[in-house]
């Protein structure tokens, strides 16, 4: 019985992570700037790992392979917002201008 039901919310974090990380690969394909895109990969990046990686702890049968994935998840808790801020900081120290539907207009 408690088989089954680790068996269906490992299936659920799973699934639910991957709808996370399509979402966010369909925000690289249709946002409009890099800033933009970068919100959209960041975000949902890093909740869609976290979700298939505890999805991944519920499967697996030696708590020392739930420890190390543990420790992945972790690392990409403090990695993965830190690579993106530091993108976008480098984005605007190079003088990549955010996307405005103002600026748009005004190019020909």
């Amino acid at each position: 019985m408690i088989a089954t039901a680790l068996d269906i919310l490992s299936w659920l974090l799973i699934l639910g992570g991957a709808a996370f990380s399509i979402v966010g690969a369909i925000g690289l394909l249709r946002f409009p700037d890099f800033y933009t895109r970068l919100h959209a990969a960041g975000i949902t990046d890093t909740l869609g790992a976290w979700m298939i990686l505890g999805g991944a702890i519920l499967q697996v049968d030696s708590w020392l392979v739930a420890v190390k994935i543990a420790f992945i998840a972790l690392f990409l808790f403090f990695t993965s917002p830190t690579a993106t801020h530091a993108l976008a900081r480098a984005a605007l120290a190079s003088g990549l201008k955010p996307w405005s539907r103002t600026a748009e207009k005004r190019e020909p």
